[in-house]
């Protein structure tokens, strides 16, 4: 249910968001950006479901709420939140919820702008997401952003990748972008 102080956009596909004080439309995903995203998605999925701690899922709209700027919505393409944060939603604020979750993740598409992937990931970060993830396909890189202001940079060479808030959360890099070479002829 919106707020008073609250920019509601349309639901349009793909999704439209709301950064940088603008209405911007996810671009619609390559080939490879949904091979990645799907990559991610097991990873956080298989990592939730194992001690059932949450649910991490693909485009799921969030209400972001920041001090001085208005509740807007914003979709990461996958993104991990914990049963605790979501039970403590109210059920009518579960669907898109206004709590962020711990864990966000991007996949750069071609047509991403460097600005908005960066208004995109301060707003997550201010919001109280715990762990912001930028994938490049094209480059074959992850960047981890944390709460706490550290950075990390991995490539493909990178075998598996753990941040230290989520220790029992392994990033298989490497197995991730080679999922990128099945058209190699």
């Amino acid at each position: 249910m919106p707020t008073v102080n609250e920019i509601v956009l349309p639901a349009t596909k793909p999704e439209t968001e709301w950064i940088g004080g603008q209405a911007v439309q996810k671009t619609m995903p390559t080939t490879d950006h949904s091979i990645i995203q799907k990559a991610f998605l097991d990873v956080l999925g298989r990592w939730a479901d194992a001690d059932n701690r949450g649910l991490a899922g693909a485009e799921w709209r969030f209400r972001v709420s920041r001090p001085n700027i208005p509740v807007h919505p914003l979709v990461p393409d996958v993104a991990y939140m914990s049963f605790a944060r979501l039970r403590s939603l109210p059920a009518a604020d579960r669907q898109t919820p206004t709590l962020p979750p711990e864990i966000v993740v991007e996949v750069l598409s071609p047509d991403d702008k460097p600005k908005n992937v960066k208004s995109k990931r301060e707003d997550f970060l201010a919001w109280g997401v715990t762990l912001d993830v930028i994938a490049n396909p094209q480059t074959r890189t992850v960047e981890f952003f944390d709460a706490d202001g550290g950075y990390d940079k991995v490539d493909d060479r990178a075998a598996i990748y753990t941040h230290p808030t989520f220790s029992d959360l392994h990033f298989p890099v490497q197995a991730i972008f080679a999922k990128l070479d099945i058209f190699k002829d």
